[in-house]
């Protein structure tokens, strides 16, 4: 088993994890709050110029009128640190929910919120494509948090210019997901549903039309990344047996999943953010194997 080290603790409760490289530091951003739902849930941004031996508290982006919850970071083509997060709102006589972004030159000063998307669609993580000759876009697969249960992808020059692409799915309870883009344009996503088994699914431009397959496990937090030798390394928490985080294999061919490695965690966990320099992979996550749930932070070295 891998070893890892708490690097967060000081609230209630810690969760809800993302890391990502930027301006030669490791940067990782998690809720905080008193409960896992709770009014107060508030993002703490840490940074690493280590490689996560220390790290200092470099932010905090809070709401009056909501509980921020499941931040997740990107870096624009500009070279602009970008957050995205969802507001459960505490006024919900119009809408439940509204995901926004936030826009870092630095790390440590930021823009107010901007709203983006649609109302009560949970924007999950925002990912980047360019093809060649072409404009990066931005992409986000986000689900719907009323009684209409669909999953929504969408697409815009810019985050702040987002719009509906296609449905997904409709019909079941799927939400949380990763997408990443092939370098000939495929699009891959990995999807939770609860309580059936996840998803993987493969399109080609322009997206609207994918094929999907069983994971065979049930899933949450799906996190995952390419390999440059191809190969579908994801981080998600796994429901048999004894809840855990783990390090898990795609087969591209069949989309089944295969736990690989299991992180030291139990309970309320997952939720990771995975960052690959080199061949070393560092990974952020959350547990409550120790008692409090706190965030944690491990490397690995991947070889072929």
């Amino acid at each position: 088993m891998l070893t890892a080290r708490c690097i967060w603790q000081q609230a209630e409760h810690n969760a809800f994890t993302d890391l990502i490289w930027f301006k030669q530091a490791l940067w990782c951003v998690f809720r905080e709050g008193s409960a896992h739902v709770s009014p107060d849930g508030a993002f703490r941004l840490l940074r690493s110029a280590d490689l996560g031996h220390s790290w200092q508290s470099a932010a905090l982006i809070s709401a009056t009128d909501a509980d921020l919850r499941d931040a997740k970071l990107s870096i624009d083509p500009a070279g602009k640190l970008l957050l995205l997060g969802a507001g459960a709102l505490h006024n919900r006589d119009q809408q439940s929910h509204q995901s926004y972004l936030w826009q870092s030159e630095d790390g440590y000063s930021w823009t107010a919120a901007t709203p983006i998307g649609e109302p009560n669609i949970w924007l999950w993580r925002m990912a980047w494509q360019q093809l060649p000759r072409q404009m990066p876009h931005c992409y986000a697969v986000g689900y719907h948090t009323g009684p209409d249960k669909l999953v929504r992808l969408y697409q815009g020059d810019s985050p702040l210019q987002l719009a509906p692409v296609t449905d997904l799915l409709s019909g079941q309870y799927a939400n949380e997901s990763g997408l990443l883009f092939e370098p000939d344009g495929t699009a891959l996503c990995l999807l939770r549903r609860d309580p059936e088994h996840g998803l993987f699914g493969q399109s080609k431009p322009p997206y609207t039309h994918w094929q999907w397959q069983d994971v065979g496990w049930r899933i949450g937090g799906p996190q995952w990344l390419q390999l440059p030798d191809g190969r579908l390394l994801a981080c998600v928490r796994l429901y048999d047996d004894e809840v855990r985080t783990s390090l898990c294999w795609i087969n591209r061919r069949t989309g089944k999943l295969t736990e690989w490695q299991s992180l030291p965690s139990a309970g309320d966990c997952s939720y990771a953010g995975m960052v690959l320099q080199g061949t070393k992979l560092y990974i952020s996550y959350y547990s409550s194997h120790q008692g409090k749930t706190s965030v944690y932070f491990t490397e690995l070295s991947l070889t072929t």
